[in-house]
């Protein structure tokens, strides 16, 4: 049974460059991706981390994590906590940028106030063309965002959503197969297990699918 591609490979479909396994194109330490999850794009796919992750500064703290196994369009950007302005006082203008006098007396807690954490992506999620996604959201395991969505909440696991802002259309499944999928974690299988349950893990019987293992 095949392990599938190598899950080092920048471009694990040769014949399509566009394609690459963001895991061993970004190398940013504020950000985690994990295996097999790839960005497609036709002219700037190894741009991903200067493109696509924007405003996004060591000195903040905050975190993109995405997981395994999900499929990023062309376009999806990911705006981070440094694209926010302080909001605590009547001018959100960053004075303090610009230096020459106009950073004395700049309070940095007016920006810290504004934080909104880490932004999580689960497993298996698939996100459209330009999406955005905005500061500390969690995205969960399974779930759809649509194109050109702006995502400025949570996601549930296996929902879809759509629209600006975001908001949930449906469920992929019903709850209770949810909660068995989220047991599951087929993700997490070694390659040689997922290359020899593809079936169970493309179809739609979670009974199939929990026997798999």
């Amino acid at each position: 049974m095949s392990l599938g591609p190598d899950p080092r490979a920048v471009h694990p479909v040769p014949a399509h460059q566009r394609i690459v396994f963001l895991r061993n194109v970004v190398s940013a330490p504020n950000v985690e991706i994990g295996e097999y999850t790839y960005y497609d794009d036709p002219e700037a796919a190894l741009l991903f981390g200067s493109r696509n992750i924007l405003h996004h500064y060591d000195f903040l703290g905050d975190r993109l994590v995405i997981g395994r196994f999900c499929a990023i369009a062309t376009g999806a950007r990911f705006v981070m906590n440094g694209a926010n302005h302080a909001m605590t006082g009547f001018s959100t203008f960053p004075f303090n940028i610009f230096g020459e006098g106009w950073d004395e007396g700049f309070d940095f807690a007016s920006i810290t106030a504004g934080l909104k954490g880490d932004t999580t992506v689960g497993n298996d999620v698939w996100i459209g063309a330009d999406a955005l996604i905005l500061p500390g959201v969690t995205i969960g395991d399974g779930a759809i965002v649509a194109a050109s969505s702006v995502v400025s909440r949570d996601v549930a696991p296996y929902s879809v959503v759509a629209g600006n802002p975001a908001a949930t259309r449906r469920l992929r499944f019903e709850p209770a197969v949810i909660e068995r999928l989220l047991a599951v974690r087929w993700w997490d299988w070694p390659a040689e297990t997922i290359g020899r349950n593809l079936a169970a893990i493309r179809g739609a019987d979670i009974d199939a699918l929990e026997k798999a293992v």
